[in-house]
Parts: structure tokens; C-alpha cells; sequence
């Protein structure tokens, strides 16, 4: 099979040729349709998300199950499934509280046993997945079924950018009717944030970023007034388009520090920040301290939209067959195999929000 090989952190990837191990008894064998490619990919390929080397990239994907172990009942061969990096033990403190996306264990299969095996020796799957590939290998309570009738290439962004976007918005920040919503970065995850809030009932959903090509994508998903971070500033614009007091809910999906703070600064007192875009480990941001005591702001986290993949990627699927949830509007362009890396570089560059490789059949092209 063909797989989108990183042998070397900071360097290009390469499609190469590999061969699955057998299937595990716990495990499943998946045909891979569609794959979107997602900035955590990039994220591994520079170094940002550790991985064990050499790893086939990818973690957002769907597929038709090919193969199942002796012990797996969950699925079938044959079932349409949205492949998930984070598997929930269901027994550590989090899981018990319900807090599958924080699970202690969640990611423990990405670093377990190679998957693969090349010319040049075993391969790993990137995040546990590797769905940047014909085929890929995982355990059967990473795979969720989901409705035959979703097409798999939008299926794909279940995965991981629409969980995580409308997640973060509908759970994480838990937005309410009525209220008003900045979201900062309009990637494909940002765009999804957007739907969410759409979702939610947000009166006002105001979308920053610093590419203007970005913001007629913001609008089309849903956003009611747009901010190019370019050329005015942020926290000005947003104060004078909420009557000077500041959005209830600031959602920033860039992960810099810079954003962060404007984030901070653009929700009102007693309103909630909800950090979505992953920071450089060694990344830093400062608050005055009378002002998180005097404003009432609570600043939280959001770990893949606060979501359980078993029980929120079917209801996302389903909200995208009734057409509340539009999918097709965050695919940029459909690609193949061999235009990841071009995708990496457009991505990089701030332009689009979500790549896919469609596996099945020809790319049809732009979206």
C-alpha cells in the first residue's frame, strides 16, 4: 500500500510502499476513502507533537472496514467507519468522570507496536491513525461507525477539525442562545468553531484572522461580521462591534500567544476564553493578575472539543445528513497522495482550510 512516510523530523515527507502486520485480535484493517490533512500533521512533521520515527502521517480520516480480529464485535467488515487518535481506557479518573479527552491512556496506542514494515524496516502510525495512506491498521475502539449514506471524503473531518471546532464552542465553552462568539483563526478547524456557534444560536459570531483571503470562507460558514487582523486592531474592532463591552465568548484557534491575550482582552468581564489552537511547548502568555481577579474571565482548555468520539462523532454525522452541519463547505481543495506536502505548504502559508486526500477515486479537484 502507499503511505505518506516522515522518516525525519523537520524534513519532507515521501509516499512509499508498505505492508501491514496481521491484525490483532483486538484490532481492525481499514480501507482508507478520504484522509484530510490536518495542522497536527504538520505539527508531527516539524517536531511540535512528538512521534516514533519513522511514522505515516495523518490522523483524520474514513474508511470501510476490510478486516476485523477474533475478539472485535463492535464492527464488521463492510461498516463505514471515521477512524479517531484518541481511544478512551473507560476506566482511568477522567473517563469515570466523563472526561474521555483527557484520558490517561488515550494516546497509549500510538506509541505501541510498529504497524508496518517497509523496505527500510517497521513504520508507526502518526497519532495512532495513520490515515495518510491506502490502508492502515488500529484498534477496533478507535473506529466509529457511522451512516453509509455521509460520503467518506466528508466523513474524514469527523476525525478530528469538526469535532474539535464545534466541540469546542457547543461543549468546551457550552455557548448559549443569544450570546456573542469571537472566534481567532479561520482554518478548518476555526471554521468549524464558526458552525458551532451557528449551531449554538450565537447572535453574533465575529471571525479574526490575519490572511483577509481567509474571512469569505468565515462568512460563509456562518460568521456575522469578519476582522482582517492585518489591518486594524483586534481588540478595538471587536470592542466597537459589541458596543465596547467585549464578546461572552472568545475562542482562539491559533495557538500564539499574541492571540491568546487578544482573546483575553476581547471577551468582556465575567465572559469565558476557550483556548483551541496547540502553543509551542516552550510558548508563554501573561495576564495582569488584578485583572483575572477583578474581571471574573475564566480561561480554559479545550482537548479535541471537550468530545467522546463514540458518543459525539455519530451526532455530528447526523447533524451533517440533515444538513445543519456543512461539511463540504470547509474542504478546500480534494487531492491525492502525492499533494500532501504541497498542502503542508499552503497551509503554513494560511490559505484554505482543509485539504483532502481522496483515496478511491480521482480528486474532482476544488470544492
Amino acid at each position: 500500500m502507499k503511505a505518506v512516510v516522515l522518516r525525519e523530523v523537520g524534513r519532507p515527507t515521501a509516499v512509499e510502499e508498505l505492508a501491514l502486520r496481521p491484525v490483532g485480535r483486538h484490532e481492525v484493517r481499514v480501507q482508507l476513502h478520504a484522509s484530510g490533512v490536518c495542522h497536527s500533521d504538520l505539527s508531527l512533521r516539524n517536531g511540535s507533537i512528538p512521534t516514533l520515527l519513522p511514522s505515516t502521517l495523518g490522523h483524520e480520516g474514513a474508511g470501510i472496514v476490510a478486516e476485523v480480529g477474533a475478539d472485535v464485535t463492535t464492527v464488521s467488515p463492510g461498516d463505514h467507519v471515521v477512524l479517531t487518535w484518541n481511544v478512551p481506557c473507560r476506566s482511568c479518573p477522567h473517563c469515570l468522570r466523563g472526561e474521555a479527552q483527557l484520558c490517561v491512556h488515550g494516546y497509549d496506542h500510538a506509541y505501541g507496536a510498529p504497524y508496518a514494515e517497509s523496505g527500510a524496516g517497521p513504520v508507526w502510525p502518526g497519532m495512532g491513525v495513520g490515515s495518510l495512506a491506502e490502508q492502515t491498521l488500529l484498534p477496533a475502539a478507535a473506529v466509529v461507525p457511522v451512516d453509509e449514506s455521509l460520503p467518506l471524503d466528508l466523513a474524514a473531518l469527523l476525525g478530528c477539525g469538526v469535532t474539535t471546532g464545534v466541540g469546542a464552542v457547543m461543549r468546551t465553552a457550552a455557548v448559549r442562545p443569544g450570546e456573542s462568539v469571537l472566534v481567532i483563526g479561520c482554518g478548518g478547524v476555526g471554521l468549524a468553531a464558526i458552525q458551532g456557534a451557528r449551531l449554538a444560536g450565537a447572535a453574533k459570531i465575529i471571525a479574526a484572522d490575519r490572511v483577509a483571503a481567509q474571512l469569505p470562507a468565515a462568512a460563509a460558514n456562518g460568521a456575522t461580521d469578519t476582522v482582517d487582523a492585518s489591518e486594524v486592531d483586534l481588540v478595538t474592532a471587536v470592542r466597537d462591534l459589541t458596543g465596547g463591552i467585549g464578546v461572552d465568548h472568545g475562542i482562539e484557534v491559533v495557538g500564539k500567544p499574541a492571540t491568546i491575550r487578544a482573546a483575553y482582552e476581547a471577551t468582556r468581564r465575567g465572559g469565558r476564553v476557550t483556548l483551541v489552537g496547540a502553543a509551542g511547548i516552550t510558548e508563554e502568555v501573561t495576564f495582569p493578575a488584578l485583572s483575572l481577579m477583578a474581571d471574573g474571565k475564566a480561561i480554559q482548555g479545550s482537548v479535541y472539543g471537550a468530545s467522546d468520539p463514540a458518543r459525539d462523532i455519530p451526532v455530528l454525522s447526523e447533524l451533517a445528513q440533515r444538513g445543519q452541519l456543512d461539511l463540504e463547505a470547509l474542504v478546500t481543495r480534494r487531492i491525492g497522495i502525492d499533494d500532501v506536502e504541497a498542502a503542508f505548504t499552503d497551509m503554513t502559508a494560511g490559505r484554505g482550510a482543509r485539504s483532502v486526500v481522496c483515496f478511491a477515486s480521482t480528486p474532482s479537484g476544488t470544492a
